[in-house]
């Protein structure tokens, strides 16, 4: 009986099987393992063909030979892309968990399936030579990132992993953030991050990102976005600038995707030329002509988020945006009177005080419905630490907790109405408001902390 022989097979650079078609498909998409590729895409380059000639003498002398070949199997498409969690400071690593069931918000539009280029220099016309051996950040603004976001929305720049647009960028989701960025040269999901400092998803700002790098198999569900701001003021959702098939768009998004969005991190440029290192708001007065009727841009989404986190949260019931409205208008107007100004002083148009009170964190809140804003009873109280919010305490402390929450409309687990002792029911109450600031993991427990605090109150 002959012995099974094992040889390597390469196939013809001009066979049409279908065979040599898949191995000759995978070969060019497969990127070098120096640059995060898998190992087993590289083991598909060449396939092992199994010729087996086998003899059988039955008895009356009758011998066949057979011989079997087989072709590779099929490969897959990459699954859709994925989400980033952000984190940052105590109880960052529950921010990156898996995905909960549900995280798709729309399973009609799982988002795109888009395999990722490796890092390179720019091509063609738009190329400036090789890209800096380190990542030395270029300074850019963040309006500056919206508006170059911008100009592939407009053309509809087609995807592609292999082309390059007019300004020499890769066509795929990580030249499209590397051109946002102005990076010297394009970048992968591997490597964006290098370029970028990790946030949380709550201090998120336009121009920031959402990464998703899977270094298993990074042509499998890797992904980028451009955060664009809030779309409302649960900060469920965001505008996502994206490259994805079959062109760039700008379209609301589940925070952080479609699917995996546990998977997804926030980071921040480190060559923005203005911001805090804290919030990443634009700490300089962008002009009051970036303000008013017809103004649609980064800096009034920013304004609105902050108007947002002074008590400015009644006036809005779809934003803040980029597009200007009677919210922020009013919400600023409410900021302004707040601090004891009148008439052209408290017009609703912020100027220079107005922001920088408002980027500073100082200055006095947006009183609620009804207050003057003139200190006093507007002012919030200060946090008495986590002690008296635990399991048998009874203070009156967790008796204010309360009655705020459900002056806040979080009073939805109370069955009798709130009290001093801390039950359960007060703890879900907080864990609803904490997840309506777009936080999770351990920054949603239930428990009160100093932001929570100063939100509830503010």
């Amino acid at each position: 009986m002959t012995v099974p022989a094992f040889e390597e097979y390469v196939p013809a650079i001009d066979c049409g099987c279908a065979g040599c078609a898949v191995q000759r498909r995978t070969a060019a998409a497969a990127l070098p393992t120096r640059q995060g590729g898998h190992p087993a895409a590289h083991g598909a380059r060449r396939a092992l063909v199994l010729v087996t000639a086998a003899g059988v003498v039955l008895s009356a002398g009758l011998a066949e030979a057979a011989t079997a070949a087989a072709d590779p199997a099929p490969v897959t498409d990459p699954a859709p892309v994925a989400d980033t969690a952000p984190a940052a400071g105590a109880g960052a690593a529950d921010l990156v968990a898996p995905a909960e069931p549900g995280d798709a918000a729309d399973p009609a539009d799982p988002g795109p399936e888009s395999p990722q280029g490796g890092p390179g220099p720019l091509q063609g016309a738009g190329a400036s030579g090789p890209p800096a051996d380190t990542p030395t950040p270029r300074r850019t603004s963040r309006a500056d990132i919206i508006n170059r976001a911008k100009k592939w929305v407009s053309a509809q720049v087609p995807y592609s992993m292999g082309a390059y647009w007019s300004d020499g960028y890769r066509q795929d989701c990580s030249g499209y953030v590397s051109m946002a960025w102005n990076l010297a040269g394009n970048e992968w999901t591997g490597s964006l991050a290098s370029f970028g400092t990790r946030i949380a998803r709550e201090e998120l700002q336009p121009g920031d990102i959402l990464l998703f790098h899977n270094p298993a198999d990074p042509a499998k569900g890797s992904h980028v976005t451009i955060f664009g701001g809030w779309t409302d003021y649960t900060h469920t959702h965001y505008t996502a600038y994206e490259q994805t098939m079959p062109h760039t768009r700008k379209q609301t998004t589940p925070m952080a995707y479609w699917t995996h969005s546990g998977s997804y991190v926030a980071y921040r440029y480190k060559g923005l030329s203005t911001g805090t290192g804290g919030s990443g708001s634009s700490t300089t007065f962008p002009g009051a002509g970036k303000f008013g009727p017809g103004a649609d841009n980064a800096y009034v989404t920013q304004l609105g988020t902050l108007l947002v986190q002074r008590g400015g949260k009644r006036f809005y019931k779809v934003g803040p945006g980029p597009a200007w409205g009677s919210a922020d208008r009013q919400a600023t107007e409410a900021f302004q009177k707040a601090q004891g100004w009148k008439g052209k002083e408290a017009d609703g148009i912020p100027g220079p005080d107005t922001w920088r009170l408002l980027t500073a964190e100082t200055g006095r809140d947006i009183p609620a419905a009804g207050g003057t804003g003139q200190g006093g009873s507007t002012a919030v109280p200060a946090f008495p630490g986590r002690g008296p919010f635990r399991s048998g305490q009874s203070n009156s402390h967790v008796y204010g907790l309360g009655k705020q929450l459900v002056k806040k409309g979080y009073g939805t687990y109370y069955l009798s109405g709130p009290g001093p002792r801390w039950t359960e029911a007060d703890r879900r109450n907080v864990e609803a408001f904490q997840k309506a600031q777009g936080w999770r993991g351990a920054q949603a427990d239930g428990y009160p902390g100093p932001e929570t605090w100063r939100r509830l109150f503010a």
